[in-house]
């Protein structure tokens, strides 16, 4: 790919940015994720390749990857249920147990965290990935696969041995103003929920 054809697909590299050809050897990845995990200099890593799904089993392949599943629970006068852990703003969510489908993960991990019990499952959303360390079992790429949801506004109890503090209705847009940072996995997907217009 010439470097016309570069900025034209992926846009202008610089200083928040960076754009770079994967040359088909995984430990060249190891670099790049060591890279984002140790500073905050890039707003985002663009890496490309001829071959989209040999890079995208490579990447794979850097981690322990973990399937998840959640939902953007909206109430009847538009209000989604929102979780506060560890100083973020979050969705419900959480890991797919064997032998669990997407959906029926997503509708026992909100019942779980928040102790909402009637929730309608709606169309799938799509997934987000995010990338972190564990102690001991090193890098994992978290998958998360996102349903809507519809519920009444009811009474919510978070799940406090997930360290959740918080669990509450709120005008989507609202929740931008809050104390506590929000993932930008989180934004993007109530974004792509229609959430944030």
């Amino acid at each position: 790919m010439s470097t016309t054809e570069e900025k034209d697909r992926f846009g202008e590299a610089g200083e928040w940015r960076l754009l770079a050809p994967y040359p088909g050897k995984p430990k060249f990845l190891y670099h790049y994720i060591d890279l984002l995990e140790k500073n905050d200099r890039y707003e985002w890593v663009v890496l490309y390749h001829r071959d989209i799904a040999r890079l995208w089993a490579d990447f794979k392949g850097q981690f322990r990857c973990i399937e998840a599943a959640g939902g953007v629970v909206e109430t009847p006068d538009g209000k989604v249920l929102f979780i506060f852990r560890r100083g973020h703003w979050d969705l419900p969510k959480g890991k797919i147990d064997p032998g669990e489908t997407v959906a029926q993960a997503a509708l026992r991990e909100v019942a779980e965290e928040t102790g909402l019990a009637r929730m309608q499952l709606g169309d799938p959303l799509g997934q987000t990935y995010h990338m972190y360390r564990e102690e001991k079992k090193g890098r994992v790429l978290k998958i998360t696969h996102w349903f809507r949801m519809s519920a009444p506004e009811s009474a919510l109890v978070p799940q406090q041995e997930e360290d959740i503090e918080q669990a509450v209705w709120l005008p989507p847009l609202e929740l931008l103003d809050r104390p506590g940072k929000v993932y930008k996995n989180i934004v993007d997907i109530l974004d792509k929920a229609g959430k944030l217009r």
